[in-house]
């Protein structure tokens, strides 16, 4: 069933009606179009009984994507919206950064450095500017949801990891074996993959003439027999 979102005459939010009961609504002038997307109706008088429900709001957070529904007591879904956070802010103040930097050492006029006055780079314990874009998104989506709907509760869905647990269990168990992972005792990843692969190329399956391999042969530098006959 199509569900539009009412408000009261002071915007304040009342339980959805069906499309039909807001079609009469707008045709007998008692209500006018808030927003279009989603439809949202305004009545022009406070209702004579105002009934709501308890609403739950549920925010599956996310670095990419952000998912939230509305439900009642019964389980029956209101309001469903999935909402993409923007992730190109690191590159945005680094081009900013480099703009800046450029107009300060152009020769067209003299503008002396002003990287250290700005008082959110030196401030402690501050937010980068990626994880406040991330919180922000969270938190618009939340007043979204309750401009329109009335929420009486909001859950948040969170999920912690440990893919060093995952792959060793032992971790839970002996606390200073996070300390020593799979690059325990090498210099770099490169070191440990090199040694686990005994120093020969996977690819070529140690058919190179290299004894004691330092790079994987990920691009042939040259083209096999097979290939040099065909082009032939």
């Amino acid at each position: 069933m199509t569900r539009v979102y009412v408000l009261a005459p002071d915007r304040t939010p009342l339980m959805p009606c069906s499309a039909v009961v807001a079609r009469l609504l707008l045709k007998e002038g008692k209500a006018k179009v808030a927003r279009r997307t989603p439809f949202t109706i305004k009545l022009y008088e406070p209702p004579e009984r105002s009934y709501t429900q308890a609403l739950t709001l549920g925010i599956d957070t996310g670095s990419s994507v952000i998912g939230s529904a509305v439900a009642d007591e019964q389980g029956h879904i209101l309001s469903m919206s999935e909402v993409e956070v923007r992730n190109d802010i690191a590159t945005k103040m680094k081009d900013r950064a480099k703009a800046r930097r450029l107009r300060r050492n152009r020769k067209t006029r003299y503008r002396p450095a002003r990287w250290l006055n700005r008082r959110n780079s030196i401030k402690q314990g501050r937010f980068s500017p990626t994880m406040r874009s991330k919180i922000e998104a969270h938190l618009r989506e939340i007043r979204f949801m309750q401009s329109i709907l009335p929420i009486t509760s909001i859950v948040l869905e969170t999920g912690t990891f440990d893919p060093h647990a995952l792959k060793n269990p032992e971790v839970l168990q002996k606390k200073w074996l996070y300390q020593r992972g799979i690059n325990y005792g090498f210099a770099n990843t490169k070191a440990y993959v090199l040694t686990r692969d005994g120093y020969s190329c996977q690819r070529c399956q140690g058919k190179s003439k290299d004894r004691r391999l330092e790079v994987h042969h990920i691009i042939f530098r040259i083209a096999p027999r097979k290939w040099q006959k065909e082009s032939a």
